[in-house]
């Protein structure tokens, strides 16, 4: 297409829109997330000498690789910022730039986008499902692919999680490294007590993991390892990591408590999601944080939702796409928010860019002239507080784990409606 729009000087602005056409199922809201990833990779758009040399043997002309050679993104982009609940059709992300800069840069844009905000829905569902306990993340081993696996801890983290036990991750994030011995250690050693007395030596202040041989006589030698060191045993945490965790969580607390080891916490963790979380939540079991992975680093349950970038706009001129279920509304846009008085969410508007509504303006500019502002450099800690109180402010049927009792209203202003009816399409809710 770049080579196309090249020779036939298709270069004036154009406005693209990245948003998703329905939720994922079993979601009420999705999280924002991956606009760090997508502006970095925009103020750095190149094509390299290597790159270059790839697209000649693939076979296209010197004038074109030339050209290529040159381009830079040098656009506007507006987003969501990091954190935000989002629902369908509202755009996550708004590039306008010449046509083959903002075009070039589609399969990037979606692919970062639509994996962080797919994990950070999922791991927002997780720890509202752990009701105040601590989650730590460790899915970095089922991640589909090394940077899955980073990006992935990050947008959990984003979500409320505690920590990662992706040390890559917390290296390049921030994020708060947590981890625990694996089932090897135990099983080099060819039993519990040593492996403990070991590990202990090692990293006083550690997790155990009981469960390698029998779990419960594993917890007892915890308890005689702590009788054996007396003040030296500054053990904070045993993982439990196989089932029945709820009875088993039980029985630990107990010998725990029986061995005077109160201070102890219990960590679960083996195959959760938030279903998992919340029916230990919910029956009582006393355990005081979770480690969750594969489950929420791959959103198994909805591994991927219609995440889409499509033209809105070119030359300053609305662009619609009519198929069936598959149909567009026409120009950059606006997502307005509206509250009750007590702050929660009631609905939003989607409008025109240009237009004014009772509500917050949801879309802000983070790009100018390729160029990052200071809108687009807000911290992961930031992120992390906004997805918080933005979450907590979301009617309480958007906020369970159950499909709730009736969807999020977002409507589509007059104003837009007209543009749409203006190309010959009626837009129907």
């Amino acid at each position: 297409m770049l080579q196309s729009y090249q020779e036939h000087g298709l270069h004036a602005p154009a406005t693209f829109e990245l948003f998703a056409r329905t939720l994922p199922e079993g979601r009420n809201y999705l999280l924002a997330c991956g606009l760090d990833s997508a502006l970095a990779y925009l103020e750095t758009l190149e094509f390299g000498a290597e790159s270059l040399a790839v697209l000649e043997h693939v076979g296209f002309p010197a004038s074109f690789l030339d050209w290529l050679g040159e381009l830079r993104f040098t656009g506007d982009v507006w987003a969501m910022p990091e954190g935000t609940p989002a629902f369908c059709n509202e755009p996550l992300l708004v590039v306008e730039a010449p046509l083959p800069e903002a075009q070039v840069v589609e399969t990037y844009l979606i692919n970062q986008v639509h994996f962080q905000t797919l994990v950070a829905s999922k791991g927002a569902r997780v720890v509202t499902a752990a009701a105040g306990r601590p989650v730590a993340d460790f899915g970095g081993r089922r991640a589909h692919g090394t940077d899955a696996g980073l990006t992935a801890a990050r947008a959990m983290y984003l979500a409320g999680m505690a920590s990662t036990s992706n040390v890559a991750a917390g290296t390049r994030y921030g994020i708060p490294v947590t981890g625990t011995m694996a089932h090897s250690y135990v099983q080099a050693h060819g039993e519990d007590h040593a492996a403990f007395r070991d590990f202990v030596a090692t990293h006083p202040e550690t997790t155990l993991l009981v469960d390698t041989f029998d779990t419960l006589e594993g917890v007892r030698t915890v308890v005689t390892l702590a009788e054996e060191l007396g003040d030296a045993f500054r053990v904070r945490n045993i993982r439990l990591d196989s089932e029945p965790l709820g009875e088993l969580a039980v029985e630990a607390r107990r010998i725990l408590d029986a061995g005077g080891l109160t201070s102890v916490r219990i960590i679960a963790s083996g195959g959760l999601d938030e279903h998992g979380v919340a029916g230990l939540v919910a029956s009582g079991a006393p355990i005081d944080a979770f480690g969750v992975g594969t489950r929420a680093v791959t959103s198994s349950d909805a591994p991927t939702f219609d995440a889409v970038y499509k033209l809105v706009a070119y030359d300053g001129e609305g662009r619609i796409k009519h198929s069936p279920g598959k149909a567009t509304l026409p120009g950059r846009k606006q997502v307005f928010r509206q509250r009750d008085a007590s702050g929660v969410a009631t609905r939003d508007i989607l409008g025109r860019a240009d237009e004014r509504h009772e509500g917050e303006p949801l879309l802000v500019q983070v790009m100018r002239g390729g160029e990052r502002l200071p809108a687009g450099e807000g911290s992961l800690e930031q992120a992390r507080e906004r997805a918080a109180s933005e979450t907590a402010r979301l009617p309480e049927r958007l906020r369970g784990l159950d499909d709730a009792s009736s969807p999020y209203e977002v409507v589509v202003s007059d104003a837009l409606r007209a543009d749409a009816a203006s190309l010959g399409r009626e837009w129907n809710d």
